[in-house]
């Protein structure tokens, strides 16, 4: 079923409040004030608010910070870091005062539409891009910044833009982006599927905090409706905002580019990062660690110690400074295991898994190298749709948030879910760990009673109770397609790093509903899994061998 635009960006606006995000002033920003920078000698870094011009004669708020002891001849790389979605210049302080200690002007500016700076959201649009170039402008006139070491890094919305700016001004050498989009058509429309929560929340928020432009407000109330009449506007909206579109301009700068993410981010979930860094040829990194949206990377924003933003200085000093630090020596891939919180490097993405496990999808029973038994053709298995089973991908931020911290993610009883609607097949307990590394394919077909649906499908790790700890899932909707005609499918769950115990069994669910996202069941309507002779249904697991 689907949600109403009005009920779920209501909810949104609560959930953003509860955040601390305060109502942003409707007033148009003062004019720009004057930025002549004066050198003067000084025992530490010092700081100055600023108001930068930005494309189209806006005002971006911003502030600067200059390394201690500039005396006006020396020249020093420069990092500029845009804000995050609905926060403003004052996000990245703690980071900023780190980088001006090591020997970098770093300006970081309010994003146009948000807070006092002027213009309105335009979610990483051409505006946007502009103003990157417009902000390096400014700063190479008015700070002692080097032009030849010019870097950006960001978290989350702020990521985004670092990409898409260095993909457009071949003056920026390196970026940093932290919980950032590659693909924002695969973060939020997933399987074509739209991502409920995690659109409400960013549409309330900039609400809340800044002035959506009329093109945002379109996009948001025809995404939040799944309004499929303009989903071809929707798609090419997401496509121009995409560093994936632009990656043969990354590569033609030859960018030195480090991607972070979390296993759960909410908002851009690490497939399309993964993706995104194999189609890289210049200098790149890789890292993936446990937790949700930016939280990853969350206490470095507060000055405390933190990996993510460690690497992120050492990448910047490296490709900006020429530090011999090694992390151009450091196999590009790192990830973080959810289970046992180790680090393991890997020479590309490709490598991560040492194999692949294919499992067949049986009917009832277990049977060894299969899920669910008597594997083969034959069988069909059919649910009603649009009923949630009880297995589900969890609530944004909180769920992903408990695995980090508490290694505890979303559960389900798994004998318990109603077979009516949810197929469930699980594989018989192992007898030694299995080490889960990359991304498990479904491969299945599908039989839909109906021409429009959504099918969501879960992995969990199951212990001897039957209790289930999600490992990943991923949805996928079919549109268009002719009821009672059989059709074959793959649906590539979330990437992971996850270790399955010995005496577990792995489980995959599959049903309609999930409060993550928005579905395109009708009521009363089925679809049947099936597992033909010529094209089986099967379960593709990535697998590192220990």
């Amino acid at each position: 079923m689907r949600a109403t635009t009005a009920g779920v960006v209501g909810a949104a606006l609560l959930a953003s409040t509860a955040l601390g995000l305060a109502p942003s002033t409707a007033a148009a920003p003062a004019a720009p004030t004057s930025t002549a920078y004066t050198a003067a000698p000084a025992a530490a870094p010092t700081l100055r608010f600023v108001d930068i011009p930005g494309s189209g004669g806006i005002t971006l708020k911003a502030n600067v910070y200059t390394p201690a002891g500039y005396d006006g001849t020396q020249r020093y790389p420069v990092v500029v870091l845009p804000s995050s979605w609905a926060i403003n210049d004052l996000e990245y302080l703690a980071q900023e005062k780190l980088l001006a200690d090591s020997g970098y002007v770093v300006v970081s500016y309010t994003s146009r539409g948000f807070w006092l700076s002027g213009g309105e959201i335009e979610t990483a649009g051409p505006p946007d891009v502009a103003d990157v170039s417009e902000v390096i402008d400014w700063t190479l006139a008015n700070t002692p910044a080097d032009p030849d070491r010019i870097g950006m890094a960001g978290v989350s919305y702020g990521a985004g833009i670092s990409l898409l700016g260095a993909a457009h001004d071949p003056r920026i050498k390196a970026v940093a982006a932290l919980s950032g989009w590659a693909d924002l058509v695969e973060s939020i429309y997933q399987g074509r599927t739209p991502h409920l929560q995690a659109a409400a929340l960013l549409g309330g928020a900039a609400y809340l905090t800044g002035r959506p432009s009329a093109e945002l407000q379109s996009i948001l109330s025809n995404f939040l409706s799944a309004n499929l009449a303009n989903e071809d506007t929707m798609i090419a909206w997401g496509r121009l905002r995409s560093p994936l579109t632009y990656v043969d301009r990354l590569n033609a700068h030859h960018t030195a580019v480090m991607l972070a993410n979390a296993w759960g981010d909410s908002l851009f979930p690490p497939n399309q990062y993964a993706d995104f860094y194999e189609k890289l040829t210049g200098p790149k990194r890789l890292e993936f660690r446990p937790g949700d949206h930016a939280t990853a990377e969350a206490t470095g924003l507060l000055g405390l110690p933190n990996d993510t933003w460690t690497d992120a200085r050492a990448w910047l000093d490296h490709y900006l400074k020429g530090s011999d630090n090694g992390i151009d020596r450091q196999p590009p891939v790192q990830l973080k295991s959810r289970s046992t919180g180790a680090y393991e490097g890997y020479a590309d993405w490709s490598a991560v898994p040492s194999r692949t496990e294919k499992l067949a999808l049986g009917a009832k029973g277990v049977r060894t190298g299969a899920l669910g038994g008597d594997a083969g053709s034959g069988w069909r298995t059919t649910i009603g749709t649009g009923v949630d089973s009880g297995a589900d991908g969890g609530v944004i931020f909180l769920s992903s948030l408990l695995d980090q911290f508490a290694k505890a993610p979303p559960t389900a009883s798994i004998p318990l879910l109603p077979r009516a609607f949810a197929g469930v097949w699980q594989s018989q307990p192992y007898a030694t760990a299995r080490h889960l590394r990359g991304t498990a394919v479904l491969h299945t077909t599908l039989t839909p009673s109906a021409a429009n649906g959504t099918v969501i499908a879960y992995l969990y790790d199951v212990d001897a109770l039957g209790t289930g700890k999600l490992v990943a899932h991923a949805p996928y909707t079919w549109i268009g397609k002719t009821p009672g005609k059989a059709f074959g499918t793959d649906i590539a769950l979330q990437a992971t790093a996850y270790d399955v115990p010995a005496g577990h069994r792995l489980a995959l669910v599959v049903d309609t509903a999930d409060p993550l996202y928005i579905g395109e069941n009708p009521a009363f309507a089925t679809v049947t899994f099936s597992s033909p002779a010529a094209d089986p249904s099967t379960l593709s697991v990535p697998l590192r061998d220990e």
